[in-house]
């Protein structure tokens, strides 16, 4: 036997294919899987083969099959029954699917004879699961293959058009064969066929048995059946009894009756199918009844005379009666009416209801939909042939009614059908007996109820009724009656309802007419007449008033009676407000009572469950859309849980001190658990979930704690010891608990504690409540497999076992949201240490919670498993020990593709170690480090060869090599070359010289092309694909600087990956305009424009510069005509929410999806950004105005951003938009084009929304913010750049401009000077940066600011003077700098990092990160001082002029500081003086002489700084000695000063020198004015030869003279 006869698909991968979860999701991939495998699907069961000796040869010969295989395929072919060969094809099928051991361990089994015998057993459960599977892909087939919703219709459809000839012979024979099969014996199939796997076989027999006929069933609902094949069937069932004359029903057991029932159900609905009722209807309808396939048909009749003994034959015998009636009404005789009395002792309506009722709860969805339509047809020709008084009981029939009535769309054919036929009978009788019976009509219309237009149809109905009819004893005294006593006339007006003056009444008006209805009974036991008056009246307002009376008689013997008549009127309530919220309005006198009706229901002694339940039920439906409301008037009654006292600390809430349990804690304990029904705890958890959900003020959810701690309290940990009656109640609250839960830590942070997150948080962490969650989790695979493998239905989407699913998968996803929101810890709380603790004889809680990898019904579940087991791995080292041996075992080179080791496992392998490396895990890196070919096994993914990008690859295996990429990157990263494992570096080695930088350039470069080219059909691997695209360019960007260690120094192959990147860029800009390509195309760019720079040497002179240089025009040209069109888009959307007023100051999303949102990866920021990137390139600024003259896209940019900032909206696209303006702004041409396109008009006056409130126009106080986060005050920045920017560049040119935005934001301005002495928080300093940046630039231009705007220029010059003072002071005194720092800025002092569990205390890192802020601070404080200085100088003379020139005017320079040398102090009345300059310089020396404390930079600054301060300082004391206003006395006193100060500074400079001092930056980082004096050099020139220095010893014998 070849390998690839082995190697065939199994029929559940073939399923998994044919649902859509399988990576080939194409059409064309489709209809190659049916191509190759209709054959299989069409012989059914009979696939597999019984052995043979001819197949024992075969596989004896076969050379391919490893000999141990062989061996355990012949053991399989014993116990299952099964061919040799496909015995060995379902082992290789369960090793590659199921099997969760290694190679090793396979080994092992196979020779252990006790371990090989459980082996036998889990295969033979496959085995089972696979012939259900092939049975599985017909019924989906036929199940879709009419529906033109489904993507694959038309390869369904020919797939069925190939099965439709053979298919229903085939299956018949086959169940045929199952019902006659005789059970397997030890005997016959070995000592492992015991009594519980011959049982376990029955199981399997009768489930298919029941899906051949679901099959069978579905087919003859599209496919007429031939009368032959009606008689075959109905002798076929006859004979098997409808599954209950099994020939091993010795076997059956009460565990099997669902499935002996389901056999049942099936065979009478393919009869009933069969007898083609509906188009006996037509016939009838149409009179041609002879053209009906069974209008002489006599051998039917023979057999069905003798029916009648089992349920399952009444729908069999009413449609038989139904066609005999129809086709030969004159045949009517004894015969069919026997049959028809039959029918009915059978309780065929209850029969039907229970049938519906149980294939609509487990199972597949259309074969319940076929089910409902196939009875309505019946039902609905049964009513029109037949009189309502003979088919029994009305309640009955309006039950099977209403069943019918759930299929999807039968309530809309309803309304549009004649009311006079079928169903319409039935409504028409319960409105004669309404409002005496309220139930039998409520009932028929709440199932009539469906969608919006539906409701609208009932409300109608209901709104308008014409007839009331009530029941009489006796004649009453005040009416009349003719003689016969049919026709009533009431002579006085009556009041229908006994409630007070008032309050809601019907009146029947005098003159009335009522009429005896004859032959209409009264309920059981009462006696008198039944009367229906001819009165109109609104149903709506006759509900109100039976409220009232239930409200009033609430605490009398007739509250029973009343709570019948309520009960289905909330039932109604609830439908029709749920289906469609238009009409709540209208049901206010209704819904308002419910309140009043709860508190008064739930107080009595013995509450109407059933009804509260419905009145709760109501209020979900309101509190849906109206929580507030809901909650305000609910948390008045009682009902809820309540506290007594305030709610004040986390202790105390927990404690449930001064908590009341309210009428629903009464009612679950003294009511609901003794009885074992929880229908008002299943409604209240609905409740609560929904009123958490509903976003309540932080108020309101406050009062909710008393209702989420009685559920962690009393109802999670203990849930599942109460009795339950019924099957599947304990699984549902456990599920609904936890959605509650969910729903609560899905909730944004609220400020008050305790809130409901914090009490949710800490419950769950430190109580009983998180050990309930983890025993949830423990369940473990193999249970939900066994739950799945136990339900009757053949696969549906509902059921125990998907119940049980939802419920793991919200406590997975409870646990990881409890963990990473609980505040941080140095010890683990109960929950962490009951998932981390590793139990005995292999009840590790971490291996359970890994092994849900495996399950495969759900994918979200491995998902929601592995990202928990990420976090535990990154939390606590605890959990990394356990997982470390089986992750090593997984990465075996020699495993990994196989098998044993499936892409998802080894993908889920692969981010538990990358985890550990990204939160530097150096104790488990450690031992990784030293295991033998770790290094070797971890690359293995890069050494393989993907299919090209075009084809289908797993997404889990492009995942796996970007997480391999990613640990190698962090490993080159942190650890130093000379450490690195040598097995790592000739891995690296390895990967250089086997050419896989070329094939994964390659591989990303087209994965960046297909992925932005197909997007729509790619979506699924989307994610995925951005994951390697941005784990290569990380490996990219290091090897530009670790080119040594990872072997990247070829130029040819550096060309190669340059141009590749280059093809990649332009494919993400050019293909397409999503946000996902603008991702992409925002990395490429990133990544392009690191590599030119850092490879520019070896790129220049090659192709590929001359490549990228004529490629830059069109990608930049692209990406503008992006921002052009999406900043129109942009100005449309924000116009349209301004005019609707929608502009949301808490962040909550409109409902309009049109309209554009601001968001920080939205198309037009990403777009904003790469044109910058792209801008940068430009160096010349030649590419972007051949961009700016074709396309008007600054113009675009300018109206958007003066729209967004007048609005203050939009705040990432204003960002992005001045940082591109910013850039352009750098170049001559650039500038040229933004200022000439208006920037001053956008910007200027709008700017002023930004930072001024809205109601008073008040500014807005200097935040003490991060300068990094988005912000307004960020916006203010970047607009004081853009000025310094374009003032720098243009000069002239816009000079007016800037002095047009300094007279607007003058306020501002000086605010921003004087703020500097009050909050020294980052943000409020950045902005000081940016302002006195900006006044540097406009102080070259003193005399055109002096002639527009003189007092504002002496305002900045007396405000510059106070902020160099200020500088100062806080330069000079760190202590006060950090009390400052720590007292008035809460976050200017950031708090040290979380720390980890069991770490040192925090103590030192603290001091660590104080000491950092500080640095920073002053840092910030010193660039301000050094921007101040140079922007003095320019206020003052020039020294060389005053002192040189004795003609000078002083008069145009004003005196800047007062004749004083007094230390400089904090505080605003001191004015600065000449003090304040020698102590700017004694402080610039002092932080000189740190050398450990002050960088390079820094100590630049501080040169810069002295330097200007020297400048500034004899200027004035120049212009003070020149000065005839200075007393001669003072002029003498200024001498002295400054020759002793600077004799003294100038010695302590010379010994600075000595040691050596950096350059001052001078005009390089800090533009000084044009005349100051040469810049140093780099290099320490002789002492005394500084060009400052001379200046300063020539002002010293100036004044000694």
């Amino acid at each position: 036997m070849a390998a690839s006869e082995l190697c065939v698909r199994s029929s559940r991968d073939l399923w998994t294919i044919l649902l859509g979860r399988s990576a080939l999701r194409e059409p064309a991939q489709i209809e190659a899987e049916l191509d190759r495998n209709w054959e299989r699907l069409l012989q059914g069961l009979s696939f597999y083969k019984p052995p043979s000796t001819s197949a024992a040869d075969k596989l004896k010969a076969d050379k391919d099959t490893p000999q141990a295989l062989k061996d355990f395929g012949l053991r399989i072919s014993k116990l299952l029954g099964l061919d040799e060969q496909q015995s060995v094809q379902i082992l290789q099928c369960y090793l590659q699917e199921d099997y969760r051991g290694t190679r090793n361990t396979l080994k092992a089994v196979l020779q252990d004879e006790r371990q090989s015998q459980a082996l036998l057993l889990k295969i033979a459960d496959y085995y089972y699961e696979e012939r259900l599977c092939v049975l599985r892909c017909v019924l989906h087939l036929l199940t879709y293959f009419q529906d033109e919703r489904h993507p694959y219709r038309a390869e369904y459809s020919n797939c069925v058009s190939k099965l439709e000839k053979d298919l229903v012979s085939n299956y018949r024979r086959q169940f045929e064969s199952l019902s006659k099969s005789e059970a397997p014996t030890w005997e016959t199939h070995g000592i492992l066929m015991t009594e519980r796997q011959v049982s376990h076989w029955f199981v399997q027999c009768l489930k298919e048995q029941a899906l051949l006929l679901e099959i069978l069933f579905l087919y003859y609902a599209y496919f007429e059946m031939p009368p032959n094949d009606l008689s075959t069937f109905t002798r076929l069932f006859k004979e098997q009894g409808f599954g209950q004359r099994q020939t091993n029903r010795h076997l059956v057991d009460k565990s099997m009756d669902a499935l002996v029932e389901r056999i049942g159900y099936f065979s009478s609905l393919i009869l009933v199918e069969g007898m083609d009722i509906d188009f006996l209807h037509k016939c009838a309808l149409e009179d041609r009844t002879e053209q009906h396939q069974f209008f002489d048909q006599q051998d039917i009749c023979k057999m069905l005379l003798t029916f009648g003994d089992i349920s399952h034959h009444g729908p069999v015998l009413l449609a038989w009666v139904l066609l005999r009636h129809t086709l030969r009404p004159e045949e009517v005789s004894s015969v069919i009416r026997r049959l028809g009395h039959t029918t009915l002792q059978l309780g065929v309506f209850q029969y039907l209801t229970n049938m519906l009722q149980a294939l609509g709860s487990t199972g597949n969805n259309c074969t319940a939909s076929t089910a409902r339509m196939c009875i309505y047809g019946l039902l609905s020709f049964v009513i029109t042939s037949f009189e309502e008084e003979t088919l029994g009981s009305q309640q009955h029939l309006i039950n099977a009614a209403c069943e019918v009535l759930a299929a999807p769309s039968l309530a809309e054919l309803f309304w549009e059908s004649n009311p006079n036929m079928g169903l319409g009978v039935i409504l028409d009788c319960t409105v004669g007996l309404f409002p005496y019976k309220t139930g039998p009509l409520l009932q028929l219309l709440t199932a009539l109820l469906s969608d919006k237009s539906t409701a609208k149809k009932v409300y109608t109905f209901l709104d308008k009724m014409s007839f009331y009819t009530e029941a009489y004893k006796h004649k009453p005294n005040d009416v009349i009656s003719r003689e016969d006593g049919t026709l009533w006339r009431r002579q006085t007006p009556k009041l229908l309802y006994p409630l007070g003056v008032g309050q809601t009444n019907l009146q029947m008006p005098q003159g009335c007419f009522g009429q005896v209805c004859e032959g209409k009974q009264l309920s059981v036991g009462e006696q008198g007449f039944l009367v229906r008056w001819e009165y109109s009246y609104s149903s709506w307002t006759l509900f109100t008033c039976e409220l009232e009376m239930l409200l009033h008689v609430v605490s009398t013997a007739d509250v029973l009676a009343h709570c019948e008549r309520v009960k289905p009127i909330l039932d109604l309530v609830h439908k029709i407000i749920s289906t469609d919220w238009t009409v709540s309005d209208c049901l206010l006198p209704l819904t308002s009572r419910i309140y009043m009706l709860l508190q008064r229901l739930t107080s009595v002694i013995n509450p109407p469950v059933n009804v509260i339940t419905s009145c709760v039920n109501c209020l979900i439906a309101l509190a849906a859309r109206q929580p507030g409301k809901v909650w305000s008037s609910l948390h008045h009654t009682g009902f809820l849980p309540f506290a007594s006292t305030p709610l004040t600390n986390m202790a105390q809430t927990v404690s449930a001190e001064g908590m009341k349990a309210g009428n629903y804690g009464n009612l679950l304990v003294l009511i609901e658990q003794p009885r074992g029904e929880y229908s008002v705890t299943i409604a209240f958890l609905r409740l609560v979930t929904t009123l958490v959900k509903g976003q309540l003020g932080s108020t309101q959810s406050r009062g909710l704690i008393p209702c989420v701690l009685l559920v962690l309290k009393e109802m999670l940990p203990a849930y599942h010891k109460w009795r339950y009656n019924t099957y599947g109640v304990r699984e549902r609250i456990g599920c609904l608990i936890l959605e509650l839960v969910h729903a609560i830590l899905n909730l944004s942070q609220e400020g008050d504690a305790p809130s409901l997150q914090s009490l949710c948080i800490y419950s769950l962490a430190n109580t009983e409540a998180g050990q309930a969650v983890v025993n949830i989790m423990g369940v473990g695979v193999d249970t939900i497999n066994m739950v799945l493998a136990a339900q009757p239905s053949s696969g549906g989407s509902e059921g125990p076992g998907q119940v049980l699913i939802q419920t793991v998968k919200l406590a997975f996803s409870v646990t990881n949201n409890v963990i990473r929101l609980k505040p941080q810890s140095d010890t683990a709380s109960p929950l962490e240490q009951a998932l981390t603790q590793h139990g005995g004889h292999g009840n590790n809680l971490i291996a359970v919670l890994a092994k849900y990898i495996y399950h495969k019904h759900d994918p979200a579940l491995p998902r929601l498993a592995i990202q928990l087991l990420k976090r535990l791995a990154t939390e606590f080292s605890l959990g990394e020990w356990s997982c470390l041996s089986v992750v090593l075992e997984l990465l075996d080179s020699k495993q990994q593709g196989k098998y044993w080791c499936p892409p998802l496992l080894h993908r889920a392998a692969l981010a538990f170690l990358h985890a550990l490396w990204q939160d530097r895990r150096d104790s488990a890196l450690s031992v990784l480090r030293t295991k033998e070919k770790f290094w070797d096994n971890l690359t293995t993914p890069l050494f393989g060869n993907l299919p090209p990008p075009s084809e289908t690859t797993e997404p889990c295996v492009l995942e796996s090599c970007a997480f391999v990429m990613k640990i190698i990157a962090l490993e080159i990263y942190y650890v130093v070359s000379g450490v690195l494992d040598p097995s790592l570096k000739a891995a690296l080695e390895s990967f250089s010289t086997k050419r896989r930088y070329d094939f994964w350039s390659d591989y990303v470069r087209d994965l960046v092309c297909v992925a932005c080219d197909g997007e729509e059909e790619g979506l699924r691997s989307l994610s995925e694909s951005q994951m390697l695209i941005s784990a290569w360019r990380t490996l990219l960007i290091l090897s530009t600087s670790h080119s040594e260690v990872m072997h990247l120094k070829d130029d040819t192959v550096r060309q190669k990956l340059f141009m590749d990147v280059l093809e990649g860029t332009k494919a993400a800009l050019l293909m397409s305009q999503s946000v996902f390509c603008l991702h992409l195309g925002s990395m490429m760019v990133t990544l392009l424009l690191i590599l030119l720079k850092q490879w520019k040497r070896w790129i220049q002179g090659l192709n590929g510069q001359s490549a990228y240089i004529t490629q830059l025009p069109q990608l930049l040209l692209c990406v503008c005509e992006m921002v052009q069109d999406e900043a129109l888009t942009l100005i449309d959307s924000t116009r349209h929410t301004i005019q609707r007023g929608d502009v949301q100051e808490d962040g909550m999303e409109t409902d309009s999806p049109h309209i554009q949102k601001d968001q920080q990866d939205s198309v037009c920021v990403l777009a904003l950004h790469l044109s910058k990137e792209l801008c940068r390139a430009d160096e010349d600024g030649e590419q972007w105005l051949q961009v700016v003259r074709k396309l008007p896209v600054l113009p675009s940019v300018l109206s958007a951003l003066e729209l967004s900032m007048r609005s203050k909206q939009n705040l990432y696209f204003t960002e992005a938009a001045l940082h591109l303006l910013l850039t352009l702004a750098r170049t001559p041409q650039g500038a040229a084009a933004v200022a000439g396109a208006g920037v001053i008009q956008s910007i200027c006056l709008p700017l002023l929304s930004v930072y001024e409130g809205p109601a008073n126009g008040a500014t807005q106080a200097f935040v003490r913010k991060s300068q990094d986060a988005p912000s307004w005050t960020g916006v203010y920045r970047l607009s004081l750049s853009l000025m310094e920017s374009l003032l720098k560049t243009l000069r002239y040119n816009f000079i007016n401009e800037a002095l047009d935005f300094v007279g607007v934001h003058q306020e501002r301005i000086l605010q921003c000077l004087n703020a500097v002495r009050t909050v020294q928080s980052l943000a409020c300093l950045d902005e000081a940066d940016h302002t006195v940046g900006f006044l540097l630039q406009l102080s070259n231009f003193c005399k055109e600011w002096h002639f527009h705007l003189p007092q504002l220029l002496r305002d900045v010059q007396v405000n510059l003077c106070y902020l160099c003072q200020t500088c100062t002071y806080l330069l000079h005194s760190k202590k006060m700098l950090h009390h400052y720092l720590q007292a008035k800025n809460g976050e200017g002092l950031p708090p040290g990092p979380h720390p980890q569990h069991a770490v040192q205390p925090a103590s030192k890192e603290q001091e660590e990160a104080e000491s950092k802020a500080l640095q920073a601070v002053q840092c910030s404080l010193l660039k301000i001082l050094s921007k101040t200085l140079a922007t003095l100088q320019h206020f003052t003379p020039d020294c060389c002029q005053i002192l040189l020139d004795q003609s000078m005017d002083l008069a145009e320079y004003r005196t800047l500081f007062v004749l004083s040398f007094t230390t400089p102090a904090f505080d605003s009345d001191v004015a600065p003086s000449f003090g304040t300059l020698m102590a700017t310089i004694n402080v610039a020396l002092s932080m000189l002489g740190e050398v450990c404390g002050v960088g390079l930079s820094s100590r630049s600054l501080l040169m810069f700084s002295m330097e200007n301060c020297f400048y500034v300082l004899i200027s004035q004391a120049v212009r003070c000695l020149k000065d005839p206003s200075v007393l001669p006395r003072d002029k003498q006193r200024l001498k002295q000063e400054l020759s002793s100060e600077l004799s003294t500074l100038l010695s302590t400079l010379f010994r600075f020198f000595r040691r050596g001092s950096p350059s001052s930056p001078a005009s390089g980082l800090l533009p000084s004015a044009q005349t100051k004096p040469p810049t140093p050099g780099s290099k320490a020139t002789p002492e005394g030869q500084e060009p400052f220095i001379q200046l300063v010893q020539a002002f010293i014998r100036h004044v000694q003279r």
